[in-house]
């Protein structure tokens, strides 16, 4: 099998734009280039393309997944065998999830009761897909007393939480068009600093560190930018600003 980068766009359901991000970062090279520089993917590539997507779907970072295909330990096999664990471990805690929604939605009707535990079922913040990332930047101490005030809470509590969250990050997407070093940006960038040291010892080096793997890392980008297009950017400037102001 001998395909064009075109071809296996198409074929996967991936962009162009993609396979040339892979290529340039040397996560998947294709075995051929032509004399006119088109890129030629044989079956075995595609093979390697099938294990990437399968880590991306598990959110792992591009990063960590070059490190995992190209270690001279890396088995097929075996990797196959944990891809379907670990999705079916998902899928299960999704279809908790789906239950909790159908019988929210029945118990805002007045159809059913719901405990308050009930309301929390399929969420699980023991699993941080974040934290191999966060150890490695911050270090242990600080991520277990996040995990471990995160995990003392009560669903009330989680829930208290979840809102302030929220809202902040929408207070930063209402003011994302300025300038990060404004007045205005840098009062609402100090309550998002102020909140995540509630739940841990923030240095500036780390809060400045965060707000850059905000943009390095694609799911913190995609998940922030749900609050406002840019956002994710506009947050990794305004916590940098903030950051060096005080060093």
């Amino acid at each position: 099998m001998a395909l064009k980068v075109k071809e296996v766009a198409e074929l996967v359901g991936i962009s162009v734009r993609t396979l040339h991000h892979y290529d340039a970062i040397g996560l998947l090279q294709p075995e051929e280039v032509t004399d006119a520089g088109y890129r030629i993917y044989s079956g075995k590539d595609l093979e390697k393309l099938q294990q990437i997507l399968f880590f991306r779907e598990l959110d792992f970072p591009l990063k960590r997944i070059k490190e995992i295909v190209t270690s001279p330990s890396f088995d097929q096999h075996e990797t196959l065998t944990l891809h379907k664990k670990m999705l079916l471990e998902k899928r299960a805690r999704i279809d908790k999830m789906v239950r909790t929604i159908d019988k929210t939605i029945e118990y805002r009707k007045g159809e059913r009761k719901m405990s308050a535990k009930e309301k929390f079922e399929g969420f699980d913040f023991s699993k941080n897909p974040y934290e191999a990332e966060a150890r490695e930047r911050w270090g242990d101490k600080a991520v277990e007393e996040s995990k471990e005030k995160l995990n003392s809470m009560s669903g009330k509590e989680k829930q208290d939480f979840e809102n302030k969250f929220n809202a902040i990050y929408r207070e930063l997407a209402e003011v994302r068009h300025l300038d990060p070093a404004s007045d205005v940006a840098q009062e609402k960038i100090e309550k998002w600093y102020l909140f995540l040291n509630t739940m841990g010892r923030y240095s500036l080096e780390a809060f400045k560190g965060l707000g850059q793997m905000y943009v390095e890392d694609q799911r913190f980008t995609k998940n922030i930018d749900q609050f406002g297009e840019g956002l994710a950017v506009f947050m990794r400037d305004a916590m940098a600003i903030y950051a060096d102001n005080r060093k």
